[in-house]
């Protein structure tokens, strides 16, 4: 459709053009003869992304700033595409895959926010050649920047930290209460029946990280976690009957076990004093409590060995219609003017702190990106979710 409308346009100021041209070539060549420049057209750069609603409101952000106030604007114009997770159809993932299985060339997908999961996926059903090769002299701002992707380096560049924690409400859980471990935890939770929840894992990545904890705890192996083998998911049963094991005491509407639906739904059970504690994102819990929507006495802790911790990449397609543009999207969002956003709005882990408002952010400081626990498990994900659901969503 944007097509056909840029083509429409086009056709237009064609017209028009040659209309005037008829009317005042004179002064036209006036023009031209006196040195006069014609304006060059302001280019589209289509930008994708996927997450929570805060994600989506942090990169409208970005792209109003990048459109008016980087030294990009006039020259680009970004367009977001954003595709909210957890409410089912394509994924973003799906949606690049079928692009480049479809041999599209000079697409609208020129640039894609893509977390670990996404790219392992894309990956796995493609090739490397799904994505460009990253030219690092029109990205000047990654240079001091060590974060590295978990696949693809050199394709990807990394732009900011995110990781699942524990939050708890701390005038209910004094602070030499708080878990530390996933002992420890169990412990906590067993001890206080219907007060900790973990959404739906299919819903959001905070339920799914405690999952996938609990589940791959139990694997010694550590590549497991990196790794989209089928062969891994014969080492499962362990951690689902560890699941079990807690459903009894998880958050209760009644008499019935709840797992709510989306990251959100438990930091609202949280805030409203429904439950004590609960596994959410980092950003989400410290960017609402800043925006006054979470209260000051939620608290976050991490456990050892952690949660899901991971450093968000951005990628060109190799179909993509404006490689320039997007490596210029991609040196913005590494600026300090967009990791300010970044920081103030989501409270995302920065990559770099040089020229970076870093007030308020204070407990993201203790938070390094390189001791994070990342996984990466591709298509397992569905096969994980599917079995959650069978096995854990029907026990009421």
């Amino acid at each position: 459709m944007k097509t056909k409308r840029l083509l429409a346009v086009l056709t237009a100021s064609a017209l028009l053009a040659t209309m005037l041209a008829g009317c005042g070539g004179d002064d036209a060549s006036s023009n031209a003869d006196n040195g006069g420049e014609t304006a060059e057209a302001v280019k589209d750069v289509q930008v994708w992304a996927t997450g929570s609603d805060n994600v989506r409101q942090v990169f409208e952000k970005l792209v109003e700033d990048f459109n008016t106030n980087s030294e990009y604007a006039g020259t680009y114009e970004a367009n977001l595409n954003f595709i909210l997770s957890g409410t089912g159809g394509g994924t973003l993932a799906d949606q690049l895959v079928a692009a480049y299985r479809a041999g599209q060339t000079e697409s609208e997908f020129d640039v894609s926010d893509l977390g670990d999961d996404d790219l392992t996926k894309i990956l796995s059903l493609t090739d490397e050649n799904v994505l460009q090769d990253l030219d690092m002299s029109l990205i000047p701002n990654a240079e001091g920047i060590t974060a590295e992707p978990v696949a693809a380096k050199g394709k990807i560049q990394p732009y900011r930290g995110t990781t699942v924690i524990l939050a708890y409400n701390s005038d209910t859980v004094p602070e030499d209460e708080v878990p530390t471990t996933m002992d420890e935890l169990v412990e906590w939770i067993k001890a206080h029946p219907g007060r900790f929840a973990y959404n739906t894992p299919g819903t959001g990545g905070a339920g799914d990280s405690f999952v996938r904890t609990a589940i791959y705890n139990f694997i010694d192996d550590p590549s497991a976690l990196m790794s989209d083998d089928p062969k891994w998911e014969e080492q499962w049963d362990e951690g689902f009957a560890f699941l079990k094991d807690l459903h009894p005491y998880m958050y209760k509407s009644g008499d019935t076990v709840v797992y709510p639906n989306k990251n959100q739904g438990t930091l609202d059970l949280l805030t409203q004093g429904e439950i004590d504690m609960c596994p959410n994102w980092a950003d989400m819990v410290l960017s609402q409590r800043k925006a006054g929507t979470v209260p000051e006495n939620i608290k976050i802790a991490t456990i050892e060995p952690s949660f899901t911790g991971s450093v968000q990449g951005i990628g060109i397609p190799s179909f993509s219609g404006n490689v320039p543009g997007a490596h210029a999207f991609i040196n913005y969002i590494l600026s300090p003017e967009a990791q300010t956003i970044l920081v103030q709005d989501m409270a995302a882990i920065p990559l770099k702190t040089d020229g970076v408002d870093l007030t308020g952010a204070e407990e993201l400081m203790d938070m390094d990106v390189s001791n994070f626990r990342t996984q990466a498990l591709g298509d397992l994900v569905t096969d994980l979710n599917a079995r959650w659901d069978e096995e854990i969503g029907t026990l009421g």
